[in-house]
Order: C-alpha cells, then sequence, then structure tokens
C-alpha cells in the first residue's frame, strides 16, 4: 500500500466531516510521507517516511 509509514507503519485514517449544522460526510486523512534516499545494510535505498520519523532520528538521510 502506497499510503503507509515504511517506519511506523502509520496509514491513512478516516472519518466524518461535521458542518456546523451538524451534516455528515466522509473525510481521510492522510500521513505527510516523504520520499527519502537513505542505506540499509549498505545499499542505497528509497523509502516513503512519515515525518515523524524523521524528525525523531529513525532514519537518516543519505546525501
Amino acid at each position: 500500500m502506497a499510503n503507509k509509514c515504511a517506519i511506523c507503519d502509520k496509514g491513512t485514517l478516516t472519518g466524518m466531516k461535521v458542518s456546523h449544522s451538524h451534516r455528515r460526510s466522509k473525510k481521510t486523512w492522510a500521513p505527510n510521507l516523504q520520499t527519502v534516499k537513505t542505506t540499509i545494510k549498505g545499499t542505497p535505498v528509497k523509502l516513503k517516511v512519515c515525518t515523524r520519523c524523521l524528525r525523531s532520528g529513525k532514519v537518516k538521510r543519505t546525501v
């Protein structure tokens, strides 16, 4: 699935958008995914990673 973080498995959430008059419609929240080039076991790999994993240092970018 393309909308998941490769590290923490964070994915798309679904719910209801509720207006002021309480009319409801379906809504989705997508994670903030970034394509990152990193090295895993010495080989360069491109991963889709959420920004929280990038910020917390779970993944290091390679230049």
